[in-house]
């Protein structure tokens, strides 16, 4: 049995999202949305029967059993936490909340369930592409130890024409080039290598603070280029750079992965490989259209082709199991869970600490939340301690 679910949100990955769901066969019982208009269009253009602006309509929904959390990200952790404790499935957008402390909540909450599927939507992994790169990789393809990765992004500005100021435009807030694919490039090296990073230097920067629609008295602080440098646990050297300033719709993506005596490249879709006595080879070439009919293109491909992919491991978890809200965990093995999440958080936090400091900051991930009102806690210490 499928799951009926619940999804929260209305943006393009809510457009692109519901189509690619139901043609697998799930329905989408209910949608959610902070401004009530916005929730009737999208229920009306999606075909959903239910629509609201009250976050518990959704979760307390009896025929909703699988919650997409696509909303601004300082609801995500609200929602996650709260859905798993009545018993719901969760699959949330990235970056997981706003910062450690939220992701740290979400993980407290996964493991308390871990009955309960608690997925982060860092549809990379699903691309085919990367998949066939990493099994390159575990089959020792480049035939010595990797030495450095490099990964270039260059894409069409984060806003829309006729977009008005939301939390996109904030950093804080979850908006910018560093949390919305800075993350997903942070997941998908330790995905590739299984590895972490343990110090990284950075520099994040915010050129357009101003568009046609956007001006006045709010600025945008989201960053529109990120350059990071992240060194490993086994000293590999990860470099990557994201930039949001090319004209039009355009999305170029490279990741090279290189040994002493070779070298991995996803170029787009496509995936070639070269070895020291060698020509380079194409191991994977992405010829296969999308199975989905999508009516929203305004996200890259490689996304729409990687949530594709998700939404069928999703579909194979649950599809065999006949209880209601069962699911196998195989199919879904490779998907970034909320730990995944606090990582990335982790690592978002130091790359921009160090472009404040301008120096190379060491990754710290917090297993504790941490004190919401130390300089209270420091006077309690002192005047115990002066007391005694």
């Amino acid at each position: 049995m499928l799951p009926g679910i619940g999804v929260f949100g209305t943006g393009p990955v809510v457009k692109v999202l519901v189509p690619i769901l139901q043609e697998n066969g799930f329905k989408i019982e209910a949608i959610w949305s902070h401004i009530i208009q916005e929730a009737q269009e999208a229920a009306k253009e999606l075909q959903i029967p239910f629509y609201t602006d009250k976050i518990d309509d959704v979760l307390l929904r009896k025929d909703v059993d699988l919650i997409f959390v696509l909303c601004a990200p300082n609801l995500h952790t609200q929602i996650s936490v709260k859905a798993l404790g009545i018993g719901k499935h969760i699959v949330c957008d990235k970056p997981a909340g706003l910062n450690q402390a939220d992701a740290l909540k979400m993980v407290k909450a996964g493991q308390y369930y871990p009955s309960l599927i608690s997925l982060i939507n860092h549809s990379f992994r699903f691309l085919p592409a990367f998949t066939h790169m990493r099994k390159a990789i575990i089959e020792n393809y480049l035939g010595s130890p990797i030495t450095l990765i490099d990964v270039k992004i260059q894409c069409s500005s984060l806003f829309n024409e006729n977009d008005s100021f939301n939390w996109k435009c904030d950093d804080v807030m979850g908006g910018g080039a560093l949390n919305l694919i800075g993350s997903h490039v942070v997941d998908l090296v330790t995905f590739l290598t299984n590895q972490k990073a343990l110090r990284v230097h950075g520099i994040v920067r915010t050129f357009m603070k101003t568009t046609d629609t956007i001006k006045g008295i709010r600025n945008i602080s989201a960053p529109d280029f990120c350059c990071f440098q992240m060194e490993l646990s086994n000293n590999i050297l990860v470099t990557a750079t994201i930039n949001s300033h090319i004209a039009g719709s355009s999305f170029h993506q490279e990741v090279l992965i290189c040994s002493s005596s070779g070298h991995l490249l996803v170029r787009g879709g496509d995936l070639s490989g070269r070895k020291s006595k060698g020509n380079e080879e194409v191991l994977y070439l992405d010829v296969e259209d999308l199975n989905c009919s999508v009516p929203n293109l305004n996200l890259p491909k490689p996304f729409i082709k990687g949530i594709c992919k998700m939404v069928s491991a999703l579909r194979e978890a649950f599809l065999p199991v006949k209880e209601k809200a069962g699911w196998i965990k195989e199919p879904v093995s490779s998907a970034a869970n909320f730990e995944d999440g606090l990582y990335v958080q982790a690592v978002l936090s130091a790359i921009r600490q160090s472009s404040k400091n301008r120096e190379w900051v060491k990754v710290n991930i917090i297993t504790e939340q941490p004190d919401a009102n130390a300089l209270l806690s420091a006077a309690v210490r002192r005047t115990a301690i002066s007391m005694n």
